[in-house]
């Protein structure tokens, strides 16, 4: 943060300037060292934009990977956590997280522990993060937890920026798609329907079927704008509801192709969570339990409180998965049973999840050399159509000349 200060030199003389740091304490200490003793202090209001401030209020999991992979090897050399914290905002680019850092470091530095600080930030920090961290400290090794955290979260990170990279594509081509067809419907197709009022020609079906399209736009544009909002708002209020959730959890693993790509990625991230806890010291049904808390699809989540329940009365996990072998495949409850009966269940969980991460990139690359010919003779069939729809007319135009 930048402050505006105000303050007299040793000699006496007075003095403004700005002075960049993570607290006001902190920039009068600065100064202080410089023997600026200062009479005024004034945090400097951002001018930003609107879309930066709102961008720099989410904090990613890239933010959260670098700060966690620091912090743990600050405190492997022996830098006290509350100049670790204090270190790291100075140095984060992100206003808010920035502050978020310093109150966690003041809350340390008054005899708080580090996870019971994360508890005030919940959005920042998950129960994921907190129950590490407390293992961690429970242990005596925070550094080794903080360095799990940063290792799962890289992990997520590269899942979630392999499935936006396969979106990248189709979407451009949609975008593409509306843009010709605004421009088509906008500038060609009126002076396409003056061209046959003018020679009387008979239109083909192509050309009958996009007149009739263009009149509809041309005057219900409105209406079906409005349809489209009601569908969209309504679709979203319904997705937020625990039915709608539930449903389209449901129906997302069901889709042909997508819906395999999907179920391998929630089971990369649950073995990859389970294993990151159990490797921490914590117990598999508390493991389970908060597995089941960061887990997004209403179906895994169902089954995971069922094993976690089952687990608690004596059952083994494999032994409730083998119930679900529409959603754990028989790899994945074999590399279980032998973590369970060798007792290196983390270990197993591991391989399972590395095993995934390769499966997923395959999976995404073919889905992306599927789309791409795909989305290519789709955006050729609908820009033909209007070509012919476009120029039948003008070569019948040309021929009662």
């Amino acid at each position: 943060m930048k402050y505006t200060y105000t303050a007299r030199t040793k000699e006496g003389k007075m003095e403004t300037g700005v002075v960049d740091a993570y607290s006001k304490d902190a920039a009068v200490l600065l100064l202080q060292k410089y023997n600026i003793f200062v009479t005024s202090l004034q945090e400097e209001k951002s001018r930003g934009s609107f879309l930066k401030m709102k961008l720099e209020r989410r904090v990613s999991s890239k933010d959260l990977m670098i700060f966690f992979r620091q912090l743990a090897v600050m405190l492997q050399s022996r830098v006290p956590v509350v100049h670790s914290l204090q270190s790291l905002a100075s140095q984060t680019t992100k206003s808010n997280f920035r502050e978020i850092i310093v109150k966690v470091s003041n809350l340390v530095e008054e005899g708080i522990p580090l996870s019971e600080a994360f508890v005030n930030y919940p959005k920042v920090f998950s129960n994921f993060h907190v129950n590490l961290v407390r293992s961690g400290e429970a242990s005596g090794n925070i550094s080794g937890a903080l360095d799990y955290i940063s290792v799962n979260l890289e992990r997520e990170s590269d899942i979630a920026s392999q499935l936006k990279q396969a979106m990248v594509y189709p979407i451009f081509v949609v975008l593409v798609l509306c843009v010709v067809i605004t421009i088509i419907m906008i500038e060609v197709m009126p002076r396409v329907v003056d061209l046959i009022k003018e020679s009387g020609v008979n239109p083909s079906m192509f050309t009958r079927i996009t007149l009739a399209s263009y009149a509809f736009f041309q005057h219900w544009w409105w209406a079906l704008f409005i349809a489209v909002t009601i569908m969209v708002v309504s679709l979203i209020f319904y997705v937020r509801t625990k039915d709608g959730k539930e449903y389209l959890g449901k129906i997302s693993l069901q889709l042909p192709f997508l819906g395999s790509t999907l179920k391998k990625v929630f089971l990369a991230r649950l073995c990859g969570n389970i294993s990151t806890l159990i490797s921490a010291g914590i117990s598999i049904n508390r493991a389970l339990k908060i597995t089941s808390d960061t887990v997004n699809n209403p179906v895994y989540k169902s089954i995971i409180n069922e094993i976690e329940k089952q687990v608690s009365e004596g059952e083994k996990i494999s032994s409730v998965m083998m119930k679900h072998k529409e959603y754990f495949p028989p790899f994945v409850v074999a590399m279980i049973r032998v973590g369970e009966e060798t007792g290196k269940l983390d270990t197993t969980l591991i391989e399972v999840v590395n095993f995934y991460q390769k499966e997923i990139k395959r999976s995404i690359d073919l889905l992306t050399s599927l789309i791409e010919p795909v989305m290519i003779i789709f955006l050729g069939g609908i820009v033909a159509m209007l070509a012919i729809s476009v120029l039948t007319p003008l070569y019948s135009a040309l021929g009662s000349i």
